[in-house]
């Protein structure tokens, strides 16, 4: 691995870690402070999710473009913007980055490293709220990217926010992020069961994603 793509790996680390730190504490400290009202608890986790996301995309950015989710490297790979060797390592770190961020965060509220979650999430709504927040994403990025790149992080922090609200499955939309939550028995939990159906509706809001966005927005000839 050359110095570039090692410090590259290593933002999108650092980063993911700390996206799940920000998800999963913030989940806890909101149902901690919330005194059994959900919805209050969902509004902090919701605000303090996108607000970090925003923070992180512009302080990495430069580095590695801030990817942080394995559905957004590999669309990247998939139109030409990185080779599938580093996108393979962007995903590694991506993934090992995500459970250091839970054990963090549950390291700062005192409880264990890792617990398996109990939170069930599962049904068809819940799967088909994946696809649909995964493709918005996808668009949002898109879009801006062809644009207005300077407001990517804006964006990108303002969708998740309002997907934690209008997605039955609050807007999970990442793989890494999916998989990390399921080592965490807390507010942001998720069953281990249930992540095999939200990554695989993740994946299919990607490919859609990936049908539909280079008809969508491509320049017409004049």
């Amino acid at each position: 691995m050359n110095v570039s793509l090692a410090r590259c790996a290593a933002a999108e680390f650092v980063g993911t870690a700390f996206l799940l730190a920000a998800v999963v504490g913030s989940g806890i400290m909101g149902e901690r402070l919330a005194g059994g009202n959900v919805a209050i608890a969902l509004l902090t986790n919701a605000i303090a999710t996108g607000a970090a996301l925003v923070a992180l995309i512009l302080a990495l950015g430069p580095v590695s473009g801030a990817q942080m989710n394995p559905v957004v490297t590999l669309w990247d790979a998939w139109r030409g913007g990185m080779r599938r060797g580093a996108a393979a390592v962007y995903v590694a770190a991506q993934l090992a980055g995500a459970f250091v961020g839970v054990a963090v965060a549950h390291l700062m509220f005192g409880l264990a490293v890792f617990s398996a979650s109990t939170h069930v999430r599962s049904g068809a709504a819940q799967m088909f709220s994946e696809a649909v927040a995964t493709f918005g994403l996808l668009m949002v990025i898109w879009g801006c990217t062809r644009s207005r790149p300077a407001a990517i992080p804006f964006a990108v922090g303002a969708y998740i926010t309002g997907a934690y609200w209008f997605t039955s499955s609050t807007s999970f939309a990442n793989p890494a992020v999916t998989l990390a939550r399921c080592v965490s028995n807390t507010f942001a939990g998720i069953r281990p069961v249930d992540t095999v159906g939200f990554v695989a509706a993740q994946l299919v809001g990607a490919l859609a994603a990936c049908c539909v966005f280079p008809w969508l927005m491509r320049k017409d000839e004049a």
